[in-house]
């Protein structure tokens, strides 16, 4: 059963969630309107390209490769909706259930010697053929096609690191935190080689956002998954408050007071050793740890922060495919992105669902003038009005526990099936031999304890103890109504958050001063992505997805877990 969007009551908003409704394009409807900006938009019109779709059945979604079914992918058991989604088998890992073999395997069931004889003078052919077979067996994916399987050469490990940053209403604070990181997970990949497998690593780091472009977001310049080449300084106007959304401009000017550029054209940063392609600057603390950062980690702290203008309808899976689609101009070439035989390691860092919707072939979703099925009805109108729920609602489906918290689970249908992401990821990593791994920073309940040894993984907390419920009446901690909210309009309760989001906060954000610093919407489709990359042979578990909290005030534990799992993945 999907929870019903016709929840009617009062106004209300809260700050990171709210905020990220509140870009400039949703302006054009309204405020209530503003929370269509949810998670929900891989728009390749507006992307300025056709968004890749799954040419394999819909059908197969249900296995969605994400293991709905098994939690364990980070050893324990999901304490809030009772289900698995570790997707720690292999099953749903895009491969081909043909295994690209021939079936029939050229014998005669009759077992006839002649047939024999015959098949023998057809070796070469029975071998020709099975070469076609699997290629022709191979997932499809409308984006280009994988390089033909070469011997990796020798030298050092190559490591391809994409970040897709939420650049949306809600993420000025999350993004000063993650730009105070960068310097750490600098000194984190430079500290990989005293493992001798990563001995002189040579890593590219890309940035790029969740802004697809969506009909509904009015304004925006969308990324689609191409690299930001430019510091945030030069970008500093995108970093201006929106609505009721403060400005951010501390995300860029905390960590970067004058930007530090990448210097040869290149649209990611390069670094081997000493080596590196950005502008060669002074060593200096630029985030106030105590330790001096060199070059390149300043430049992705200047780099990294994207600003809170960008679509509210956030796409973080079809920005990540799209950023890793081999035909992508930043992937061709002699100096490509990313490298056939690197390590590819993904960071998607969001407080929102992520919606990835193909506009082209499912424009109802977020048609005034459709049914509007999966749009929920706004208090004060008591009308159903565009919102962030809209994501949740198509992507995710629920059943009551009859406690207030609910089982959800992934379904697809109306939004892009999360099968495409996993089975395209997990197909890297069974057919062309690429290792991948995934961090995501998440609306998620803080981490408790970590694994100490590689990967540091999560061990309590977080995952483990998130619940999806409904939004709770009363001002923070009894209820889930931020001060700010409540103060800004008492008609701004749990009824209008649920208008706005579709399902209540994964987790809330407060420093140790009791200032807050946001909420955030639970990541089902994404976790299911992230999950299926785990796997386990013979009752040995090999992680290689790591979740952190969004609504932690410092990620450096996710840093650690990040260069954590590329270490242990070796």
């Amino acid at each position: 059963m999907r929870r019903c969007p016709s929840r009617i009551g009062n106004m209300m908003s809260h700050p990171i969630l709210t905020r990220a409704l509140l870009s400039p394009l949703v302006w054009s409807f309204g405020l209530a309107s503003l929370g269509a900006c949810g998670e929900s938009a891989d728009s390749s019109d507006n992307a300025g390209q056709d968004p890749p779709s799954n040419d394999q059945s819909d059908d197969d979604d249900d296995d969605n490769a994400a293991g709905d079914d098994d939690d364990d992918d980070n050893g324990a058991t999901d304490d809030a909706g009772g289900e698995d989604s570790s997707g720690g088998e292999d099953s749903s890992g895009g491969e081909d259930s043909s295994g690209g073999d021939d079936s029939g395997g050229g014998e005669d069931p009759s077992g006839d010697d002649d047939s024999s004889d015959d098949d023998d003078d057809d070796d070469d052919d029975d071998d020709d053929d099975d070469d076609n077979a699997a290629d022709e067996d191979d997932p499809k994916w409308d984006i280009g096609e994988y390089p033909e399987d070469e011997p990796p050469p020798e030298g050092p490990r190559k490591i391809d690191l994409l970040f897709v940053i939420d650049n949306s209403g809600s993420m000025g604070e999350e993004q000063r935190n993650l730009a105070k990181n960068f310097p750490y997970l600098i000194q984190q990949l430079r500290a990989l080689n005293q493992d001798d497998a990563l001995a002189d690593a040579d890593i590219n780091i890309m940035v790029t956002t969740t802004d697809l472009g969506h009909t509904s977001c009015y304004g925006t310049t969308p990324e689609a998954g191409d690299a930001v080449v430019t510091g945030c300084n030069e970008r500093i106007e995108s970093f201006a408050g929106q609505g009721n959304n403060p400005d951010a401009f501390a995300a860029c000017t905390d960590v970067c007071e004058s930007d530090v550029n990448i210097a040869d054209g290149r649209p990611y940063i390069n670094f081997q050793g000493e080596i590196d392609n950005v502008d060669d600057v002074d060593d200096a603390d630029v985030n106030d740890d105590g330790v001096d950062d060199d070059s390149v980690a300043q430049a992705l702290a200047c780099l990294g922060p994207q600003g809170i203008d960008g679509c509210g309808l956030e796409s973080p899976l079809e920005a990540m495919l799209q950023a890793i689609d081999p035909d992508a101009p930043h992937n061709k070439g002699d100096e490509p992105f990313l490298r056939d035989e690197s390590l590819l390691a993904i960071a998607i860092v969001t407080d929102e669902a992520d919606c990835s919707v193909d506009e082209m072939t499912n424009p109802e979703l977020f048609d005034p003038n459709g049914d509007k099925e999966f749009w929920e009805i706004e208090p004060i109108s008591e009308q159903a009005q565009l919102s962030s729920a809209i994501c949740w609602n198509a992507g995710v489906d629920c059943e009551p526990n009859g406690d207030g918290t609910y089982e959800c689970e992934s379904v697809d249908g109306q939004l892009r099936p999360v099968s495409r992401y996993a089975d395209y990821l997990n197909y890297l990593i069974e057919k062309k031999d690429r290792e991948v791994v995934m961090l995501g920073i998440v609306g998620i309940p803080l981490v408790t304890e970590h694994a100490t040894i590689p990967p540091y993984q999560p061990t309590a907390g977080g995952i483990f103890d998130l619940e999806y419920r409904d939004w709770v009446d009363g001002m923070y901690p009894d209820g889930d109504i931020l001060p700010v909210d409540w103060n800004l309009d008492p008609r701004r309760d749990a009824a209008y958050q649920e208008f706005a989001f579709g399902i209540g906060p994964g987790c809330t954000g407060e420093t140790e001063g009791g200032e807050f610093t946001g909420q955030g919407i639970p990541p089902r489709r994404v976790r299911d992505v992230c999950e299926s990359l785990n796997r386990e042979e013979d009752g040995e578990k090999e992680i290689r997805c790591c979740m952190e909290s969004i609504c932690d005030t410092d990620f450096s534990n996710a840093i650690r877990c990040l260069t954590g799992l590329i270490q242990h993945v070796e």
